[in-house]
Protein backbone atom coordinates (compact mmCIF):
# COMPACT_ATOMS: atom_id res chain seq x y z
CA UNK A 1 0.00 0.00 0.00
CA UNK A 2 1.57 3.43 -1.20
CA UNK A 3 1.00 6.30 1.52
CA UNK A 4 2.51 9.52 0.44
CA UNK A 5 2.91 12.02 3.21
CA UNK A 6 3.14 16.03 2.70
CA UNK A 7 3.87 18.74 5.21
CA UNK A 8 5.08 22.25 3.88
CA UNK A 9 4.19 24.38 7.25
CA UNK A 10 7.39 24.46 8.67
CA UNK A 11 10.66 25.88 7.56
CA UNK A 12 11.64 22.28 6.32
CA UNK A 13 8.96 20.68 3.46
CA UNK A 14 8.91 16.89 4.20
CA UNK A 15 7.96 14.28 1.59
CA UNK A 16 7.89 10.67 2.10
CA UNK A 17 6.56 7.63 0.41
CA UNK A 18 5.73 4.06 2.06
CA UNK A 19 5.10 1.30 0.85
CA UNK A 20 3.28 -0.34 3.78
CA UNK A 21 5.71 0.33 6.84
CA UNK A 22 8.91 0.73 4.47
CA UNK A 23 10.16 3.94 3.55
CA UNK A 24 10.89 4.41 -0.34
CA UNK A 25 11.57 8.17 -0.43
CA UNK A 26 11.85 10.68 2.12
CA UNK A 27 13.35 13.87 1.47
CA UNK A 28 13.80 16.97 4.22
CA UNK A 29 14.14 20.16 2.10
CA UNK A 30 15.24 23.19 3.89
CA UNK A 31 13.46 25.97 2.17
CA UNK A 32 13.58 29.99 1.80
CA UNK A 33 9.92 30.94 1.42
CA UNK A 34 10.38 28.83 -1.92
CA UNK A 35 8.18 25.39 -1.05
CA UNK A 36 5.66 26.26 -3.38
CA UNK A 37 8.90 26.05 -6.01
CA UNK A 38 9.92 22.61 -4.66
CA UNK A 39 6.41 20.10 -3.49
CA UNK A 40 4.88 19.61 -6.64
CA UNK A 41 8.77 18.46 -8.01
CA UNK A 42 9.59 16.84 -4.83
CA UNK A 43 6.35 14.51 -5.08
CA UNK A 44 7.16 13.52 -8.47
CA UNK A 45 10.73 12.40 -7.38
CA UNK A 46 9.26 10.47 -4.47
CA UNK A 47 6.97 8.78 -7.54
CA UNK A 48 9.33 8.01 -9.81
CA UNK A 49 11.63 6.29 -6.95
CA UNK A 50 8.97 3.61 -6.45
CA UNK A 51 8.12 3.18 -10.09
CA UNK A 52 4.93 4.93 -9.63
CA UNK A 53 2.10 7.20 -10.99
CA UNK A 54 -0.01 8.89 -8.99
CA UNK A 55 -3.20 7.17 -9.50
CA UNK A 56 -1.09 3.99 -8.09
CA UNK A 57 -1.21 6.30 -4.62
CA UNK A 58 -3.39 4.37 -1.61
CA UNK A 59 -3.67 7.13 0.58
CA UNK A 60 -2.54 10.94 0.67
CA UNK A 61 -1.55 12.18 4.45
CA UNK A 62 -1.38 16.00 4.83
CA UNK A 63 0.11 18.24 7.17
CA UNK A 64 -2.21 20.37 8.03
CA UNK A 65 -0.37 23.13 10.62
CA UNK A 66 0.13 25.07 12.35
CA UNK A 67 2.84 27.34 10.95
CA UNK A 68 3.96 29.28 8.09
CA UNK A 69 -0.05 30.69 6.48
CA UNK A 70 1.37 30.82 2.64
CA UNK A 71 3.27 27.31 3.88
CA UNK A 72 0.52 25.50 5.17
CA UNK A 73 -1.52 25.85 2.44
CA UNK A 74 0.67 24.49 -0.14
CA UNK A 75 0.74 21.62 1.41
CA UNK A 76 -2.98 21.54 1.55
CA UNK A 77 -3.87 22.08 -1.74
CA UNK A 78 -1.42 19.74 -3.38
CA UNK A 79 -3.02 16.66 -1.51
CA UNK A 80 -6.24 17.75 -1.79
CA UNK A 81 -5.81 18.14 -5.49
CA UNK A 82 -4.50 14.61 -5.29
CA UNK A 83 -7.06 13.33 -3.62
CA UNK A 84 -10.00 14.78 -5.41
CA UNK A 85 -8.64 14.12 -8.57
CA UNK A 86 -7.03 10.64 -7.95
CA UNK A 87 -10.15 9.28 -5.91
CA UNK A 88 -7.48 8.48 -2.91
CA UNK A 89 -8.50 9.03 0.31
CA UNK A 90 -7.45 11.87 2.29
CA UNK A 91 -6.49 12.19 5.82
CA UNK A 92 -4.48 14.66 8.06
CA UNK A 93 -1.92 14.91 10.65
CA UNK A 94 -1.20 18.11 12.69
CA UNK A 95 2.08 19.31 11.80
CA UNK A 96 3.40 19.79 15.40
CA UNK A 97 2.62 15.64 16.06
CA UNK A 98 4.32 14.86 12.37
CA UNK A 99 7.18 16.83 14.18
CA UNK A 100 7.18 14.97 17.31
CA UNK A 101 7.03 12.01 15.84
CA UNK A 102 10.91 11.17 15.57
CA UNK A 103 11.44 11.67 19.50
CA UNK A 104 11.09 9.67 22.51
CA UNK A 105 9.37 10.94 25.80
CA UNK A 106 7.60 13.84 26.85
CA UNK A 107 8.23 16.64 23.45
CA UNK A 108 7.95 19.90 22.70
CA UNK A 109 7.10 21.28 19.75
CA UNK A 110 7.34 24.49 18.45
CA UNK A 111 7.43 26.73 15.14
CA UNK A 112 8.20 30.32 15.90
CA UNK A 113 5.16 32.74 15.58
CA UNK A 114 7.13 35.86 16.28
CA UNK A 115 6.70 38.25 19.41
CA UNK A 116 8.43 35.97 21.74
CA UNK A 117 5.38 33.80 20.64
CA UNK A 118 5.50 29.84 19.64
CA UNK A 119 2.58 27.47 17.86
CA UNK A 120 3.32 24.64 20.31
CA UNK A 121 2.25 21.17 21.59
CA UNK A 122 3.52 18.76 24.36
CA UNK A 123 3.27 15.24 23.80
CA UNK A 124 4.12 11.99 25.49
CA UNK A 125 5.47 10.06 22.25
CA UNK A 126 5.40 6.68 24.01
CA UNK A 127 1.99 6.92 24.93
CA UNK A 128 0.38 9.22 22.74
CA UNK A 129 -1.04 11.56 25.41
CA UNK A 130 -1.26 14.72 24.92
CA UNK A 131 -0.24 16.85 27.63
CA UNK A 132 -0.37 20.54 26.45
CA UNK A 133 -2.75 21.20 23.24
CA UNK A 134 -1.53 23.10 20.11
CA UNK A 135 -1.96 26.50 20.28
CA UNK A 136 -0.39 29.78 20.59
CA UNK A 137 1.87 30.28 23.35
CA UNK A 138 4.48 32.54 24.67
CA UNK A 139 8.05 30.81 25.02
CA UNK A 140 8.40 31.68 28.69
CA UNK A 141 5.09 29.48 29.59
CA UNK A 142 6.65 27.08 27.77
CA UNK A 143 9.49 27.14 29.85
CA UNK A 144 8.04 25.89 32.41
CA UNK A 145 6.99 22.05 31.63
CA UNK A 146 8.97 19.70 32.42
CA UNK A 147 9.60 17.99 28.71
CA UNK A 148 12.26 15.21 27.59
CA UNK A 149 12.80 16.24 24.44
CA UNK A 150 12.44 19.32 22.23
CA UNK A 151 11.53 20.08 18.61
CA UNK A 152 11.65 23.11 16.35
CA UNK A 153 10.57 23.78 12.70
CA UNK A 154 13.82 23.78 11.57
CA UNK A 155 15.26 20.23 13.62
CA UNK A 156 12.75 17.47 13.30
CA UNK A 157 12.99 13.96 12.03
CA UNK A 158 9.89 12.20 11.27
CA UNK A 159 8.82 8.88 12.48
CA UNK A 160 6.31 7.97 9.36
CA UNK A 161 5.18 4.54 10.51
CA UNK A 162 3.98 6.99 13.60
CA UNK A 163 2.39 9.16 11.42
CA UNK A 164 0.49 6.84 9.85
CA UNK A 165 -0.61 4.98 12.69
CA UNK A 166 -1.83 8.82 13.88
CA UNK A 167 -3.53 10.33 10.90
CA UNK A 168 -7.12 11.09 10.57
CA UNK A 169 -9.21 10.95 7.51
CA UNK A 170 -11.20 13.87 6.09
CA UNK A 171 -14.69 13.00 5.03
CA UNK A 172 -14.89 15.86 2.71
CA UNK A 173 -11.69 16.01 1.02
CA UNK A 174 -12.16 19.35 -0.79
CA UNK A 175 -13.67 20.98 2.00
CA UNK A 176 -10.27 20.97 3.99
CA UNK A 177 -8.80 23.96 5.22
CA UNK A 178 -5.43 24.60 7.35
CA UNK A 179 -4.84 25.10 10.93
CA UNK A 180 -3.41 28.31 11.39
CA UNK A 181 -4.19 28.67 14.93
CA UNK A 182 -4.56 32.40 14.64
CA UNK A 183 -5.34 35.26 11.97
CA UNK A 184 -2.75 36.72 9.56
CA UNK A 185 -1.06 39.69 10.66
CA UNK A 186 -2.87 41.61 7.75
CA UNK A 187 -6.20 39.97 9.66
CA UNK A 188 -4.91 41.61 12.94
CA UNK A 189 -4.42 44.50 11.53
CA UNK A 190 -7.32 45.55 10.01
CA UNK A 191 -9.27 44.84 13.68
CA UNK A 192 -7.06 47.11 15.28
Amino acid sequence: MYSLIVDSSTKILYVCLMNNNDIIFEKYLEGRNDHAINIVSSVDDALKAANITSSQLDEIICGVGPGSYTGVRMAVTVCKMLAVFMKKPLYKISTLKLMSSGSNGITLATIDARRGNAFAQIIDINSNKVILDEALYSYLELDSYNIDSKVKEDSFKVNPVYVLNNKELVNEPHLLVPNYLRDTEAERNLND
